[in-house]
């Protein structure tokens, strides 16, 4: 007679002969409580502790099985408050207690946090343009606004959230333009028979970035190049010519000076000025991308990276020990995130929380175990069309934080997600 046995784990019996090959498992009724631990072996109708062959390789898919069972569940929340706009939200910054939000109307809107229960539809627009905002960012008392016309706006801000901003500068500035204009050796090829000072970006600014010592801003755009501005008089330093080979969508800095790019053309490139050079160079290419990187993220301490895509994937690169000691790798690929079932869009760090918004419509919070894998947490269901931007701050409780999600639905929507620590 053939030889067979059975593996008996939890809810399951699973039946293989003497080569190890496997049938389908029986799924036993759930009062059958055989919660059985260690695993029980029966081969010919008598149970053996312990049978190599077949243990080695049921191993790896019974470990799999029992971390995928004893892993916690996302739980689904919805949002406590939603904020109106009147066209595609494309961009969220926080500064203090105001959150400002872009739109493609070229709307910049400041609302209050204390006033997000309250009757949101009252005017609070701020800042009006006739070129829809793709990014925004504060420092002090400015508010840097990223364009579709290829321009980056300039707004003084004041406490009266009744009165318009002015708009200081436009960049380039006048200056800097009259400046660059005699010179034949400030000009670059932008298209095949147009030519450009290298001061002005020719296409969409998409990201917006300061330095973490404040004296700098990056603008990246779909332009295929970066740009870096004084922000004490918007003057334009440095353009990096072709860092991409197709729209760069995404631009992040470390504390430590190094400048990540993200880009259509599937890469993230590390960029960093080093000591005594008047020049921003390549790095480090980051390839593992299968479609357009549109969002990247870094943690607190700048050694941990996050790139969304449209192949509906975060991967999270580590900084590699050996950059520190000369050496020439700069992150590797340590895990990736799935769940979301369209392209990923945004992402935003607050602490150990990542944060994603997808085409799927939905915002996803991920957190990294004691075990060092990630899970997700929550997913945030709410909006009706893709959420295009996230802005995440924390609240007067260390486990509570504020999540804004800002989607192509109009609309504004601010979550309150939990995280107890481990």
């Amino acid at each position: 007679m053939e030889a067979s046995g059975f593996i008996l784990t939890t809810g399951h019996l699973h039946r293989f002969d003497e080569n190890g090959a496997s049938s389908l498992p029986l799924v036993l009724p759930q009062t059958m409580n055989l919660n059985l631990a260690p695993i029980i072996f029966i081969w010919n109708h008598q149970p053996l502790p312990f049978l190599n062959q077949v243990y080695r390789r049921f191993l790896p898919l019974l470990q799999h099985l029992s971390n995928m069972m004893n892993r916690p569940q996302p739980s689904t929340l919805s949002a406590f408050s939603t904020l109106k706009d009147h066209s595609y939200v494309f961009a969220l910054v926080l500064s203090g207690k105001v959150l400002y939000s872009g739109s493609s109307s070229g709307e910049i809107r400041a609302w209050r946090q204390d006033s997000f229960l309250q009757d949101n539809r009252t005017d609070k627009i701020v800042a009006t343009s006739n070129s829809a905002v793709k990014s925004l960012a504060v420092l002090g008392d400015k508010l840097f606004s990223a364009h579709q016309d290829n321009k980056i706006r300039v707004w003084k801000i004041h406490n009266n959230l009744q009165q318009k901003y002015k708009c200081i500068a436009t960049l380039p500035t006048l200056n800097d333009r009259f400046l660059r204009c005699f010179s034949e050796k400030n000009y670059v090829q932008v298209r095949r028979h147009k030519k450009s000072t290298w001061v002005h970006h020719v296409d969409t600014v998409s990201a917006l970035a300061i330095s973490i010592n404040c004296s700098l801003l990056y603008s990246a755009s779909w332009d295929r190049t970066f740009k870096i501005w004084r922000t004490s008089d918007f003057k334009c330093l440095e353009s990096v010519q072709n860092a991409h080979d197709d729209a760069i969508n995404a631009i992040v800095l470390s504390e430590d000076g190094f400048v990540y790019t993200g880009s259509a053309d599937k890469i993230i490139k590390v960029w960093k000025k080093h000591v005594g050079k008047t020049k921003h160079l390549r790095v480090a290419t980051l390839e593992k991308h299968k479609s357009a990187v549109n969002a990247l993220a870094l943690s607190n301490d700048g050694t941990v990276l996050y790139s969304g895509a449209c192949d509906r994937s975060i991967l999270v690169w580590e900084r590699e020990n050996s950059v520190r000691g000369g050496g020439d790798r700069h992150m590797v690929l340590a895990s990736a995130l799935r769940g979301h079932t369209k392209a990923i869009l945004c992402l935003a760090v607050l602490t150990d929380l990542i944060c994603s918004g997808s085409a799927d419509k939905t915002v996803r919070i991920w957190r990294k175990g004691t075990d060092k894998r990630y899970s997700c947490l929550a997913v945030l269901k709410g909006h009706r069309r893709p959420v295009k931007c996230l802005m995440a701050g924390s609240t007067e409780s260390v486990t509570t934080y504020t999540v804004f999600s800002g989607s192509l639905d109009y609309d504004i929507k601010v979550w309150q997600v939990s995280a107890p620590a481990f």
